[in-house]
């Protein structure tokens, strides 16, 4: 039975998917926006910071008043409306929900969310990658442990890759390298939130629509967001990273196949098995013919010449030798598909994406010259970026993750482009998303 089947038969049945949301900002406000047009679905409860903000991101994505204005959980059970809260250990905490979505994008708060779901026997869908590329791997055991789901999030782009590459082994393909398209120039390193508006082209007009971060937004120009996605990716899916950090090199679609292999056989991998990001512009700011920008691929090798020549026949993308192929999806629309993975976990007892080996890891570089005593701010803020690097040599040398490279004084002077490591700043080992990456670097070496 297809899911919007069981969907269906679940509201037929009163017997609707009771979940939480905690965080209302712009991928949960895009959920919210489809959840009145999707059966079987009750929002029990949001949490966010701000309940004000959450009621605004209800109204402007179309929510009636009357809707969301439960006073208690208790009302919002028996009403079938939503309970607005501050208190997120509240919504993780109530029986009557089975599934929490956890879209703060705090890497310290979404550790917190998803050890609490845990330990009240609740599934968990991180749209939080920073959380997960932080933790994930040791959260995933964790949840496995607890006969609970801890999945990734339908619509991020890391989920589609992971089912692309999915498809691709099921059917019995070989995956060669696998990731997605973005607007990249070296530049883009040093953006901070006080230019990120320029690069993206975004009017005024755009920016006052209420839930446009410049800080989330600069973490996708300044290379961080592909980090941490490519990380996610081959944490799920099992593929290397490349040892010198993403290359986004210019593709575009038809070039895939041609580009991304190995160079053995006139690509530019190392090696078979890969993740990379595309840019969607040449290195003098000339756009690609026919870019992936806003979408995912995963490049597949034929495992024999009668493959090989189905690709040819069927009309897929290749290779001149025929041998390598692509697919791609030209698009993602993030929230918008968050269902996908909410009726999965809860009506198939399935994840849409599952974190599970530590192979890539996210590491905080200096966006510019850094003085002792300053303070970091994070994933897009000022001071540092993210970079991909294969685990092994992040806790080599002692990296200071991206997502806890946030309010950390510097005890040393750092240079542009330098990696931050632990000996660089003071941090508090008693604070729980530091004990639980270092027990996940202990449990994974």
């Amino acid at each position: 039975m297809s899911l919007y089947k069981k969907l269906q038969q679940r509201a037929l049945e009163a017997r609707p998917i009771r979940i939480a949301l905690i965080g209302a900002g712009k991928f949960g406000s895009m959920y919210l926006s489809q959840i009145p047009r999707t059966p079987g679905i009750h929002l029990v409860g949001i949490a966010d910071l701000s309940p004000e903000r959450a009621k605004a991101s209800l109204r402007r994505v179309g929510w009636p008043e009357e809707q969301f204005m439960a006073a208690t959980l208790d009302e919002a059970v028996r009403k079938g409306s939503t309970f607005i809260t501050s208190d997120a250990s509240a919504l993780i905490e109530d029986n009557a929900i089975e599934l929490v979505i956890e879209a703060t994008g705090v890497p310290i708060a979404g550790i917190a969310h998803a050890l609490r779901c845990i330990q009240h026997g609740k599934h968990t869908i991180m749209v939080n990658v920073e959380a997960d590329v932080l933790a994930g791997p040791y959260l995933a055991r964790r949840a496995a442990e607890a006969g609970v789901i801890y999945s990734m999030a339908s619509g991020d782009q890391p989920a589609l890759i992971a089912e692309m590459v999915d498809w691709a082994r099921t059917i019995g393909l070989e995956v060669v390298c696998a990731g997605k398209g973005t607007k990249y120039l070296p530049a883009y390193h040093a953006s901070t939130p006080k230019t990120v508006w320029g690069h993206y082209g975004f009017s005024d007009e755009q920016v006052a629509s209420g839930d446009f971060n410049a800080q989330m937004f600069n973490s996708f120009l300044d290379g961080t967001k592909s980090a941490l996605e490519m990380a996610a990716v081959a944490n799920a899916c099992d593929l290397q990273v490349p040892e010198q950090g993403l290359g986004f090199p210019a593709c575009g679609v038809d070039d895939l196949p041609a580009l991304l292999k190995p160079m053995h056989d006139g690509g530019i991998l190392p090696r078979k098995g890969m993740v990379e990001v595309v840019s969607s512009i040449e290195r003098d700011g000339r756009p690609v013919f026919r870019d992936l920008r806003w979408g995912v691929y995963a490049v597949f090798h034929a495992p024999s010449e009668y493959v090989r020549d189905c690709f040819l026949q069927y009309g897929l993308k290749t290779d001149t030798s025929g041998w390598y192929a692509a697919m791609y999806k030209p698009y993602h629309l993030i929230g918008l598909e968050l269902g996908i993975s909410v009726a999965s976990v809860a009506l198939r007892q399935e994840a849409t994406g599952a974190t599970g080996a530590f192979v890539g890891d996210v590491v905080a570089c200096a966006k510019r010259d850094l003085l002792a005593g300053e303070v970091l701010d994070g994933e897009g803020g000022f001071t540092v970026y993210g970079k991909l690097m294969p685990a092994t040599e992040s806790l080599r040398i002692s990296a200071l993750p991206i997502g806890l490279a946030h309010k950390l004084p510097l005890k040393n002077t750092i240079k542009s482009g330098q990696i931050v490591t632990w000996m660089d700043v003071k941090h508090d080992t008693n604070q729980e998303a530091i004990q639980i990456r270092r027990r996940m670097e202990a449990e994974f070496k």
